[in-house]
């Protein structure tokens, strides 16, 4: 880097920074003003769109009216033809306003209006929502291999109580974070099944609980059979992260895919391979949630269980279960039913 070491050459380099200084403030008077533009293309593109969902949101009033008063006895073959191409076109419409919409910006939700207040987390642009929605699962892979480590080491090396509590605070401090950082991917048109986000909601709590079950006799019981099952959900989890970035990645190089999923939603014949595969093992961590709600119902009949920690995991854990059993069966019907080539399926 050039350096002056005479005063002639330190002014010939305070003109030049003079220069490039005006330059900069020029620079950044026109992104102000292109600021101001996008804000007022904002406002004017989501008023247009709220405007036009209210007039076909009428219109589709209007249509039912004329088919309730003019039976399709009395209307010609044009016209019934023609409403049921505009009933058409007006549900395509809604589903491209949701697509426009995931770049405007949109007012948050509560649970982000009582976390992080009226900041805007709308992301503008495929670039970034792209570079979000993989730190989201990078995300989610780092703390999956680290609460395997400390599960493994909670469970096969160390049996201290504050580890225990560490790992537990570790996860409450997981599933809340993803509960906010979903609510952003939703913000910017992720489609989420509902049950997913619950799912992280029950989990915090539940990872709550268990932060909060004192040293006894009744926690040393459910313990091991705890930290077992949290060894298989980190493998669980793991698996489900390759195959759903592998599922995401080829869709969107086949442009078939909307870029913020998590959850697949569109399904073809070549993801039934890892899909068989992954359905195993998620059946098999659904029933050992269903068994680690028995155990603890159990223990909670005990007559010197007296923590109401017991009964409050035996039921996070049956809903637990149930939620992931009939949401994952409720999946798998719906892919199958949606593969072309249902014979060669399974």
């Amino acid at each position: 880097m050039f350096s002056p070491t005479g005063f002639p050459e330190c002014l010939r380099e305070w003109e030049d920074l003079e220069k490039s200084f005006h330059q900069i403030q020029d620079t950044h008077r026109l992104y102000k003003q292109k600021l101001e533009d996008v804000t007022k293309l904002q406002d004017s593109c989501s008023g247009a769109i709220a405007r036009q969902r209210k007039k076909l949101e009428e219109l589709t009033a209007s249509l039912g009216k004329c088919k309730e008063n003019h039976p399709a006895a009395r209307l010609s073959p044009e016209d019934v033809d023609a409403i049921a191409e505009m009933e058409a076109s007006i549900k395509e419409r809604a589903d491209a306003f949701s697509e426009m919409e995931a770049f405007l910006p949109k007012k948050n939700g509560l649970y982000l209006s009582l976390v992080l207040g009226n900041v805007n987390v709308t992301l503008l642009n495929k670039q970034s929502k792209f570079a979000y929605k993989d730190e989201y699962e990078k995300f989610k892979l780092v703390l999956t291999v680290i609460l395997f480590v400390l599960s493994f080491t909670c469970r096969l090396l160390f049996s201290y109580r504050a580890l225990d509590a560490l790992f537990n605070f570790l996860m409450v401090w997981y599933y809340c974070t993803l509960t906010i950082r979903e609510s952003v991917l939703i913000s910017n048109g992720s489609r989420i099944k509902g049950w997913w986000v619950l799912h992280h909601y029950v989990s915090a709590f539940q990872s709550g609980v268990m932060l909060t079950w004192p040293e006894g006799a009744l926690y040393q019981m459910f313990r091991n059979q705890f930290l077992t099952y949290c060894l298989y959900q980190s493998v669980v989890h793991f698996l489900q992260y390759y195959y759903q970035s592998g599922c995401l990645y080829r869709l969107r190089a086949l442009g078939e895919k909307h870029n913020m999923d998590i959850t697949v939603e569109g399904f073809q014949s070549w993801m039934w391979r890892g899909l068989t595969f992954l359905l195993p093992f998620l059946f098999f961590g659904h029933f050992w949630q269903l068994y680690n709600s028995v155990t603890l119902f159990q223990m909670f009949q005990l007559p010197e269980c007296k923590e109401w920690q017991v009964v409050m995991c035996s039921c996070s854990y049956m809903v637990l279960f149930m939620g992931n059993f009939f949401t994952t069966l409720g999946v798998v019907y719906e892919k199958y039913m949606n593969n072309p080539d249902k014979s060669k399926a399974l």
